[in-house]
């Protein structure tokens, strides 16, 4: 008598992990899509021969949405939003296998990995110029207001011009790189009035400025290591007639007459002259003809 035994397999194995704890090192311009961790370095294995279902987790609040894996079957990590060292600079994941899909009644087995992530600060934003003002929740973004300055008509200045409000400053907002910057005039001085010192961004003057017209100058803050990391600010430095003397009022007691009961806003009269308003004036010698 021949007989034909079948062994049914039982599902009586856990899935298995090559690696049950991994560390990732990701930069932070990593871009949307990218592969984070392999596939093959996350696939779990099972004796039984069972599909693998996957499911990935976050356990760092604040940190969800931002990894994801390609499918239900498919255990591959890559990078779903755009990274921010400034919002978070590391994360933890767990990856889920089992042997039966989520939900199922059966018998279901159940092995874990953690993914530990740690974000690599990159050189993702331009310089800015201080004092600036953020114009965004996140502030990513900060815009400086225009510098302002005087300088006297044929008076050469030796010393750093002063500006408002205050000397030309910037820095790399990628704190923790804090990369180098240097300073240049790129427009507005083409009879060549003003320099700006490379590394203090200290405006100075080269000869005297002859023309009473403004000067609109656009100096850039340019990071040393990656010039395409620049930003521009205006520079208005205003030509102005210098002042030798101070103004002063034209008498030291000037007397006025004003009647009980007039209504508001009416004029105070001259004193021994009620047909003329009361005048009070002054005068600057730096203008004898005003």
């Amino acid at each position: 008598l021949e007989i034909l035994v079948t062994i049914l397999n039982m599902n009586d194995n856990n899935p298995v992990f090559k690696q049950t704890k991994l560390t990732e090192v990701v930069p932070e311009d990593t871009k949307v899509n990218a592969t984070i961790v392999a596939r093959e370095d996350l696939s779990a294995s099972d004796a039984d021969l069972d599909t693998i279902f996957y499911e990935l987790t976050t356990i760092v609040a604040g940190t969800d949405g931002y990894f994801a894996i390609k499918g239900v079957n498919n255990p591959e990590i890559y990078l779903q939003k755009t990274l921010d060292y400034e919002k978070f600079n590391s994360t933890t994941l767990v990856l889920y296998a089992r042997d039966r899909p989520v939900g199922s009644t059966d018998t279901t087995n159940t092995a874990t990995t953690t993914i530990n992530i740690f974000i690599e600060e990159a050189d993702t934003k331009p310089p800015w110029f201080l004092p600036c003002t953020f114009i965004n929740t996140d502030k990513s973004i900060c815009i400086s207001s225009p510098y302002t300055g005087r300088v006297n008509i044929s008076e050469m200045s030796t010393e750093p011009l002063i500006l408002e409000p205050g000397p030309i400053y910037a820095i790399d907002p990628d704190y923790t790189l804090n990369e180098k910057i240097v300073y240049s005039i790129v427009g507005g001085d083409t009879d060549k009035v003003f320099s700006v010192d490379a590394d203090t961004g200290n405006l100075t003057m080269n000869k005297l400025a002859t023309s009473p017209d403004s000067y609109l100058l656009q100096v850039m803050a340019t990071q040393v290591n990656n010039i395409q990391k620049y930003s521009i600010a205006s520079v208005e430095i205003k030509v102005i007639n210098k002042s030798n003397h101070a103004p002063y009022f034209e008498s030291r007691i000037y007397n006025g007459t004003v009647f009980v009961g007039v209504a508001p806003r009416s004029f105070v009269l001259q004193a021994g002259d009620l047909s003329s308003p009361l005048m009070i004036t002054a005068a600057d010698d730096d203008f004898p003809n005003v």
